[in-house]
């Protein structure tokens, strides 16, 4: 299945687009422009819906490329679903609220579909930042709710403060990097109707390719990286948000999502390291 449904039942890919990189690192880099408006308007023509960013991504630089490109596109915004997340210094009552504003000034939006807290904060208290995110979907500015690396015991405490469905928990995960799926995370987000949304699910690039991850790619006729993301999204309750600048890399990732692995390649994918 190439969707997984929201509490509200809405439709969401299951493998979206990331933007870390996008205009920069944590910096803003204009020299990067020209690159990275050419890989969100491949992301867009492929035909991706799921966009991932954050103020943190060149420090807001990521959000003002995405929106440029979405308008470039004439793309209407009701067929997208626009993620972006406060960062960890930002999370005091006042400063959420103004943190969102700023995010859909620079994306030109007048609403986020997912907002996430970046970082947990041990300065901050959670029902404090809670507060304001509640509000935010109270006034429209956001419609979903989410957080972002926190382990479970931040995350149980994040869905008590919620008034609206937690939707997910994004965090580092991939076919080598099983830490979120052996620690009891993955296991508490599915029973409890939570996603699990996987960043740098081929290891920024680097994902090792061992010998049973080859030859079920050749199987399929596939690339290992098509292999590694189906098998992550083969996982129920996860999706991921893989970023490339090229676009047949793009158009690979996206298509991941098509190819069906047997229950036997499941399991010996899952026995490899």
């Amino acid at each position: 299945m190439k969707n997984v449904t929201l509490p509200d039942g809405e439709q969401l890919p299951r493998i979206g687009f990331g933007t870390w990189r996008i205009g920069g690192d944590s910096a803003s880099d204009a020299s990067q422009d020209t690159r990275s408006l050419d890989a969100l308007r491949s992301a867009l023509e492929l035909g991706y819906t799921l966009f991932d960013t954050a103020e943190m991504y060149a420090h807001g630089h990521a959000e003002e490329l995405l929106g440029q490109a979405i308008r470039e596109a004439g793309i209407e915004r009701e067929s997208l679903f626009v993620t972006s997340k406060v960062m960890q210094s930002h999370l005091q009552h006042e400063q959420v609220l103004q943190a969102c504003e700023r995010s859909l000034q620079r994306l030109g939006m007048d609403h986020l579909d997912l907002y996430l807290i970046h970082w947990p904060s041990l300065s901050t208290p959670l029902e404090e930042t809670f507060r304001a995110l509640n509000r935010l979907v109270r006034d429209g500015k956001v419609r979903h709710l989410g957080v972002s690396n926190f382990d479970l015991s931040w995350l149980k405490q994040a869905q008590a403060l919620c008034e609206t469905p937690l939707v997910t928990n994004q965090v580092p995960c991939s076919l080598s990097d099983r830490t979120y799926f052996e620690n009891g995370m993955l296991d508490y987000c599915q029973a409890n109707g939570i996603l699990l949304t996987a960043y740098s699910p081929i290891d920024q690039g680097r994902l090792r390719v061992n010998p049973a991850l080859q030859e079920i790619a050749q199987a399929h006729q596939a690339t290992p990286y098509q292999i590694a993301l189906s098998w992550l999204v083969g996982q129920p309750g996860v999706i991921t948000i893989p970023m490339s600048f090229d676009p047949q890399h793009q158009k690979e990732n996206l298509e991941a999502v098509e190819i069906v692995l047997s229950p036997g390649e499941i399991e010996q994918l899952t026995l490899s390291r």
